[in-house]
């Protein structure tokens, strides 16, 4: 699909602004998609692109997957989305965080940023040296804020569990088998509440040191990064990057459930209804993976406490509800149905 810019990702994004500081080490993307229900809210992500052009597909697909991420959890927050691109060693200098800070700054509001895969609480005091439109700072004197991956892994946990009592009709996920992919700060948690509850896991990661550290603290097995998606498992928990569902890998999976924590697991739309057609449930990601921006949404506007973050995480299962009922009884497929209601509530439907 073109659109008027030619890029294929481009969906009527508000603004998009590239900033180029050599002087400070920083090449940065700020895409903002929407901001009809309030400032658009989404992580900084610092990440080596051979290809600059993938750092701006990147920024537009997660922008646009924000906007529908805080309309679902029904946030006052519109999307967008900073992708920072690092450097092979993936260095991050003092002076690149505060260009960043100033960049996000002159946006004046428009755009709050937080952590994302490669940035830190630590990285977000830097940024906030420069700039008050920031989330994900240390929870000083407040019991929400730091790091969102624990309030994104419960959701993806507690939306892993619906999942399983839809499609396999059991209340707990004890003696389940679970693949896991990725074993960063999300999968972490969700094995640990997984191996908890009783169930099997297998582990996969790019770094198999961290993949081992996880597995040896879970009790679970290392695969090989090739073999996770396709094992004979109950649930595939995609924890990783984005875009590893596609015509290709669909065919191969033997289980059951789709579930994890990752950012635009679906390749291209038509995945999701492949999926569909396969009879595999397909937990749509920026509906389960809400628990984090919940978090920072919460912390940033100052309107609640722990119990209300637990609270909004805790009807992640019910959103997911609500869409598989629909999917069930239209006959589309899940991430159909999850965008279409996305976009009515961002006046785009």
């Amino acid at each position: 699909m073109k659109t008027p810019w030619g890029f294929p990702d481009f969906d009527s994004h508000e603004v998009l602004h590239l900033v180029d500081q050599p002087e400070h080490g920083l090449r940065a993307i700020i895409a903002i998609h929407s901001t009809h229900l309030g400032p658009a809210a989404g992580g900084a992500r610092f990440w080596h692109y051979e290809d600059p052009a993938e750092a701006l597909t990147d920024a537009l697909r997660l922008s646009r997957g924000m906007s529908y991420k805080n309309a679902m959890a029904g946030l006052p927050l519109g999307g967008g989305k900073s992708v920072i691109l690092a450097p092979a060693d993936k260095r991050k200098s003092p002076e690149l965080l505060a260009a960043f800070g100033k960049a996000v700054d002159q946006l004046c509001g428009r755009y709050i940023t937080a952590e994302d895969v490669g940035m830190n609480v630590t990285d977000m005091v830097e940024v906030n040296r420069q700039t008050k439109f920031v989330a994900g700072l240390p929870a000083e004197g407040s019991d929400v804020g730091g790091d969102p991956g624990p309030h994104t892994s419960l959701g993806v946990f507690l939306g892993l569990k619906a999942a399983v009592r839809r499609a396999l009709g059991k209340e707990s996920v004890e003696g389940l088998h679970i693949a896991l992919q990725g074993a960063g700060s999300v999968a972490t948690g969700v094995a640990m509440h997984a191996s908890k509850e009783g169930a099997t896991l297998s582990i996969a990661d790019v770094d198999a040191g961290k993949a081992k550290a996880l597995a040896d603290a879970t009790g679970g097995q290392v695969v090989g990064t090739d073999e996770i998606l396709f094992l004979d498992a109950d649930v595939v928990s995609p924890n990783a990057l984005g875009a590893v569902l596609d015509e290709e890998s669909i065919s191969k999976l033997r289980a059951p459930i789709v579930a994890g924590g990752a950012n635009n697991q679906l390749a291209t739309s038509a995945d999701g209804a492949f999926l569909n057609e396969r009879g595999i449930l397909y937990a749509p990601d920026y509906v389960i993976n809400a628990g984090g921006i919940i978090n920072v949404c919460t912390e940033y506007l100052g309107d609640g406490d722990a119990s209300l973050v637990r609270e909004r995480i805790e009807g992640i299962p019910q959103r997911l509800e609500q869409i598989w009922a629909e999917s069930a009884a239209s006959g589309k497929d899940p991430a159909a149905v999850a965008d279409a209601m996305a976009q009515r509530l961002i006046g785009r439907g």
